[in-house]
């Protein structure tokens, strides 16, 4: 009955979002951040211990209360231009996504070499790969497969609108032998990669904190000689801007292990300097560090 509800919910939020007015949506989307704000569901106590975390301050502390209220609404913006991209023009999505140093992933390409962006959830990753897309650089992700079934397909195939191919997660070998072929093909993946799902992840320090982050990004480089470059994504006003960061190079010695864990390292440095530098950003509502690192 549960999924049944949210598979209905995002049907509704799909077919309304795109017809309504830009500022009517807003308030809209906004009221439901107010909700959450006031009634702490969806994940946003889970927020602050994370924002908490990232500031350096506890949880109930009013830099951390006010980061995390602003940060609610954030996201529920992200959902907002989420089903509302359906509507968007070309041109829209051009103007509002402003690319930093993209020409560091057409340089890698132009000397035969696939990509592989790493990117944490933040600003809205979504609507930064449709302008990727525009810029002549089609992609491949992996995604979690969410229940029901029809919603999953209503979000792969919203995405393949865009231009993105989405690979569930749960077909391991599948994924990783498409997105090898793809980036020996000199193409582009893309990774969210500041959340493990797995049971192999890498031990780094995140924000100060030991965590896990997914090897997966840093193996890939490593094993097609692709650039592995963090990609990092922030508002500011009504654009979103999207950084890509010099690539992380590996280093020569050690086993392949020692590389990939040192590679993932650098990844966790540059993410948390850019989690710490818009903070309101970054839409994780689930744990990110071991229960101990969260204690205030």
């Amino acid at each position: 009955m549960g999924e049944d509800l949210s598979g209905r919910l995002y049907g509704v939020a799909w077919w309304v979002t795109p017809r309504l007015p830009g500022p009517v949506a807003a308030i809209g989307f906004d009221a439901v951040a107010t909700v959450m704000r006031w009634s702490g569901v969806g994940g946003v106590h889970q927020l602050r211990v994370n924002l908490a975390q990232v500031l350096g301050q506890p949880a109930d502390s009013p830099a951390v209360t006010a980061t995390a209220d602003r940060g609610v609404h954030s996201y529920l913006r992200y959902w907002r231009e989420f089903f509302g991209l359906a509507g968007w023009s070309p041109d829209r999505i051009r103007d509002t996504v402003v690319f930093e140093s993209l020409d560091r992933v057409a340089a890698a390409r132009d000397a035969g070499r696939g990509v592989v962006l790493a990117l944490p959830h933040s600003g809205n990753w979504d609507l930064a790969g449709a302008a990727l897309v525009l810029n002549g650089h089609r992609f491949t992700t992996v995604a979690e497969r969410l229940r029901p079934e029809r919603l999953y397909q209503r979000f792969v195939s919203h995405r393949a609108a865009l231009g993105i191919e989405v690979l569930p997660a749960d077909e391991t070998r599948r994924a990783i032998t498409t997105i090898t072929q793809r980036l020996r093909a000199g193409e582009v993946v893309c990774l969210v990669a500041d959340r493990d799902m797995s049971a192999a992840g890498i031990g780094v320090r995140f924000c100060d904190a030991p965590t896990t982050f997914p090897a997966g990004p840093a193996q890939l480089a490593l094993r097609t000689g692709a650039a592995l470059m963090p990609a990092t994504l922030w508002y500011d006003g009504p654009q979103l801007r999207v950084r890509i960061n010099p690539e992380i190079v590996p280093g020569r010695d050690g086993t392949t292990r020692a590389r990939v864990a040192a590679m993932t390292q650098e990844l966790a440095d540059v993410f948390t300097g850019a989690v710490r530098r818009h903070p309101h950003d970054w839409h994780v509502l689930q744990p990110a560090w071991p229960a101990p690192a969260q204690q205030g």
